[in-house]
């Protein structure tokens, strides 16, 4: 995949003074200072083969051209099958992209809803482009129109077939538990 982005960024100064009485300044360094790129209202498509796989919009993004990450704020992106027909969107408070891998991770009322209205709630949601597989360890409710789950963390195909959870309890469906 290709990346390519712009941005225009501005740059203030502040002057600080010390005080006679020993009390230093201190400094905060925030994303917004180490990144390369900040960009507002982000949107960015994601494509495989002319097909949309993705559509990634984040209020900020921080970018890292030397770790090849991206830090997103206010994360929003619509997902879109092989034929490029939507399947699913997320929202998060943030998230990580690495772009390299194309493995992401969403952090913060992580909401995954599909088309079908099935519905994954969790703190925490991985996805790992090399294993076509999303996970978390942390708390999650998944709901869809004959099954509930939840549990401690699982790990699942992007569609939620298969869902392999730790402590699941739930109604409907059919339930595997991870081997012991």
């Amino acid at each position: 995949m290709c990346y390519a982005f712009s941005c225009y960024a501005f740059l203030g100064g502040v002057a600080v003074g010390a005080c006679d009485a020993g009390i230093k300044p201190t400094a905060t360094i925030t994303a917004a200072d180490t990144a390369d790129q900040v960009l507002v209202n982000m949107s960015h498509y994601v494509t495989a083969g002319g097909i949309q796989r993705a559509h990634v919009r984040a209020d900020t993004a921080y970018f890292y051209s030397p770790l090849q990450t991206a830090e997103l704020r206010t994360v929003h992106i619509t997902f879109y099958d092989p034929r490029g027909a939507e399947t699913s969107t997320l929202t998060a408070r943030e998230g990580t992209h690495h772009w390299r891998p194309g493995d992401m991770e969403a952090r913060g009322n992580v909401v995954v809803v599909r088309t079908d209205g099935a519905t994954l709630r969790t703190e925490v949601l991985r996805y790992s482009q090399l294993k076509n597989q999303v996970s978390s360890d942390k708390p999650f409710v998944f709901d869809e129109p004959n099954r509930h789950i939840e549990g401690e963390g699982f790990t699942s195909d992007p569609d939620f077939k298969v869902v392999t959870a730790v402590r699941p309890k739930g109604t409907g469906g059919k339930f595997t538990l991870p081997n012991q």
